[in-house]
C-alpha cells in the first residue's frame, strides 16, 4: 500500500496540463501543436501568427519582456516552454521558478544555461533547458550509445540542419535562428581532449565527414554537448560536439566573423546572412554519435547515424529543423508529465533514457516517422 500511496503522490506532484508556450515561430508553433494532442495549451506571441490554417490550441498575444504580465500568465499554467531567442529565457526562467512551475526550452547558450542550473537549486517544479536537437536529443543519443562500456575512450556528436539542395558557396539557409546560429558560432565550445574539459574555439576543429556517401565538413560550434563535460569529466579521454555543413561553409563564416570582425556586430552579421540565405522548405537534419570503450576486454564502436525529412503533421508540412527541434522538447514534457523523469530540479539530457523517450507519443516520430495522421514528404 505505502508504495502505491508513494507511486500515487508522485503522479500528483509533477501533474502537468496546462502549457504555456511562448514565441510561435516555426519550431514554437510545432510545440503547440504537438502538445495540444496531450495538453491544454496557450500559444503567446509579440504579433498573431499567420498561418493559412487553423491552430489546434488558443493563440494570445503579448510583450514577453512585460514581467507582471508574464507573472500573471506562468501562474495560470502548470509548466511554461520558451522557444524565444536565447537571451530572453533568463526572466521566463526566474519568473517560472519563483511560481514553483515547470521550465523548459531549447537554448543553445551556455551563459543561459548556468543561470538556469544555479535557479534549479532551489526548484520546486522542473528546470529542463537545452530540450532541442543540438543541445537536446543529440547528448541523449551519445549517453546511450557510451552506457554499453565497462569503460569509455570517446563520444562524438555531430548535427546538421541544412537545405537539401544547397546553393552558393556557404550552402546554407536560415531555417532555424540567426541569432542562434551567430551566437553558437562565436561564443567558446566546450570539449573533453586528452582526458582534460577545455575550451576551444568555435569554427575550428575542421573534419571531413561521409554519410551515405557525401561529403560533408564538421567543426566546433557553442552549446551543443549542454551539461555533458560535467557529466563525463574523468570518464572519457575524447568529448566533443561538431556542426555539419556542406564543404567550404566553415572557411567563409571564419573570413566574415573573424578577418571582417563581425563577430563585434552580431546583428549586422545576421541581417546580412538572412538576406543572403533566407529560408527554404526543404531541408535535411543529420544526426551522428559515436562512442568508443571496452566491453569484455575488448575495444568496440557503437555509431547512430540518421538523416531526417520534412513531415506532414495533421496535413501541415513542417521542415526536418522545426519537428525534430519540437518533438525532442515535447517528448521530454511528456515524459515529466507520465512520471518517467524527476519532478523537479535540472535535467540533464544525458540522463533521459533514449528507449524511453521513443516510447512517448511524440518520441515516436525518431524511430517510425509517424505521429497519428503524420507521414514523410
Amino acid at each position: 500500500m505505502y508504495g502505491y500511496l508513494t507511486r500515487i503522490t508522485k503522479y500528483i506532484d509533477q501533474m502537468i496540463e496546462k502549457v504555456l508556450t511562448l514565441g510561435l515561430g516555426k519550431v514554437g508553433t510545432l510545440v503547440g501543436v504537438l502538445l495540444s494532442k496531450q495538453f491544454q495549451v496557450t500559444g503567446m506571441d509579440k504579433h498573431e501568427p499567420h498561418y493559412p490554417y487553423q491552430l489546434p490550441f488558443n493563440v494570445i498575444t503579448g510583450d514577453v519582456t512585460d514581467e507582471k504580465l508574464m507573472g500573471q500568465l506562468i501562474a495560470g499554467h502548470d509548466a511554461v516552454v520558451s522557444a524565444l531567442p536565447y537571451f530572453l529565457n533568463k526572466t521566463i526562467a526566474k519568473i517560472a521558478h519563483q511560481l514553483g512551475k515547470s521550465y523548459f526550452d531549447l537554448t543553445e547558450d551556455v551563459e543561459t544555461t548556468k543561470y538556469i542550473i544555479d535557479l534549479s537549486t532551489t526548484a520546486t517544479a522542473v528546470m529542463a533547458p537545452q530540450c532541442g536537437l543540438a543541445p537536446g536529443i543529440i547528448g541523449i543519443i551519445g549517453a546511450h550509445l557510451a552506457k554499453d562500456f565497462e569503460k569509455l575512450r570517446s563520444i562524438e556528436m555531430r548535427v546538421g540542419a541544412l537545405p537539401k539542395y544547397p546553393n552558393g558557396e556557404l550552402g546554407y539557409s536560415f531555417t532555424w535562428s540567426a541569432a542562434g546560429v551567430v551566437n553558437e558560432y562565436i561564443n567558446d565550445a566546450e570539449a573533453i581532449h586528452n582526458g582534460h574539459r577545455k575550451q576551444v574555439v568555435s569554427l575550428q576543429g575542421k573534419e571531413a565527414i561521409n554519410i551515405e556517401g557525401a561529403s560533408y565538413e564538421a567543426f566546433y560550434t557553442s552549446g551543443g554537448l549542454g551539461t555533458m563535460c560535467e557529466t563525463y569529466e574523468g570518464m572519457v579521454d575524447k568529448l566533443d560536439y561538431k556542426t555539419i555543413r556542406y564543404p567550404g561553409h566553415c572557411d567563409l563564416m571564419n573570413f566574415l566573423i573573424h578577418e571582417l570582425h563581425l563577430k563585434n556586430n552580431k546583428q549586422q552579421l545576421e541581417e546580412i546572412l538572412k538576406n543572403a540565405k533566407p529560408e527554404v522548405e526543404d531541408d535535411v537534419v543529420l544526426v551522428y554519435a559515436a562512442a568508443e570503450g571496452w566491453k569484455d576486454g575488448q575495444l568496440k564502436r557503437n555509431e547512430y547515424c540518421k538523416s531526417y525529412s520534412p513531415v506532414i503533421i495533421d496535413g501541415q508540412s513542417w521542415r526536418a529543423i522545426s519537428w525534430t527541434t519540437a518533438a525532442s522538447l515535447v517528448a521530454v514534457i511528456e515524459m515529466v508529465a507520465n512520471g518517467a523523469l524527476p519532478a523537479k530540479g535540472f535535467i540533464k539530457q544525458e540522463d533521459i533514457p533514449f528507449e524511453a523517450l521513443l516510447n512517448t507519443q511524440t518520441g515516436q516520430l525518431f524511430s517510425s516517422g509517424k505521429l497519428g495522421q503524420l507521414q514523410e514528404v
